[in-house]
């Protein structure tokens, strides 16, 4: 899997030590992934490692030695089951002992997570990214099924995204475990990007292109923002003015945030191929 990972069209790799990992075997899966992460990340993409959650025995062990033998190839861990700051903050004293340059990215997975997700936004200047994770919040939650509708999630959904946003983070959707059900997953990809969301987790190798599909821009989205940049580029030119009249509809700062951000979206999303991943 690991040897396979690296040319999967996906912008992130994240390896799984805890909940894919049984207990009897967590050392020998550590002791493997430090072993291939020494010489070198498997793929061109960013790389995050998924370390045990704090209440675990193991989760020490999993930073120390990640950061000794595999830390050049690591951008950031990954804290499952995250429930206040300090959570954050620990390991963040952990990685600041060993003199690591490692991101982290917080994992919301409970019903106490997501009470305190803003204190966790702000714990710590390591932290990258929020992500919701639907199974264990289920489970926390007594909910039967994490692929209920993604509308009766909307609250978890939109809790997580607003603290990621005010603290500059950046929002990521947790898997969709059902790996047959395509259509699915389309639509609460979907669903979640139009929400604001800036990507997915992918659970199995066949949802990365339905992933990508769904967050990279369309052309006509494209050709929008571009449209939206050059009349307001040609206002500034001709006298400065703020908000200008494109197509019927009044554009102004704002629409410039949103045209860049659709641009910028487009651009992360082109293979070297240059065709839309």
């Amino acid at each position: 899997m690991l040897a396979k990972a690296g040319g999967l069209h996906a912008d992130e790799i994240v390896i799984d030590l805890e909940d894919a990992v049984a207990a009897g075997a967590k050392a020998e899966a550590r002791e493997l992934v430090c072993r291939v992460l020494a010489e070198g990340p498997p793929g061109p993409g960013l790389l995050a490692v998924r370390v045990n959650a704090l209440d675990s025995p193991w989760w020490r062990d999993d930073v120390a030695e990640l950061v000794e033998h595999a830390g050049s190839a690591v951008d950031s861990l990954v804290v499952p089951k995250v429930e206040r700051a300090e959570d954050v903050q620990e390991v963040d004293r952990l990685l600041d002992e060993r003199g690591a340059a490692i991101g982290i990215q917080a994992l919301v997975e409970t019903a106490a997570g997501l009470l305190r997700v803003g204190e966790i936004a702000t714990a710590s200047q390591r932290l990258d990214a929020l992500i919701l994770g639907y199974a264990d919040m289920a489970a926390s939650l007594g909910r039967s099924n994490p692929e209920e509708a993604c509308e009766r999630w909307l609250y978890a959904q939109e809790a997580v995204l607003v603290a990621a946003r005010a603290a500059g983070l950046q929002a990521i959707d947790g898997p969709y475990l059902a790996t047959a059900d395509e259509e699915g997953l389309r639509r609460w990809a979907e669903h979640v990007r139009g929400l604001g969301y800036d990507g997915k987790w992918a659970i199995h190798p066949s949802q990365v292109p339905a992933i990508n599909d769904a967050f990279t821009p369309s052309d006509d989205e494209l050709e929008r923002a571009e449209a939206v940049l050059a009349a307001l580029a040609q206002a500034e030119a001709e006298g400065g003015r703020g908000a200008v009249e494109l197509d019927g509809e009044m554009i102004d700062e704002a629409s410039r945030k949103l045209a860049e951000h659709v641009v910028a979206r487009s651009r992360a999303g082109l293979s070297a191929e240059g065709a839309a991943r």
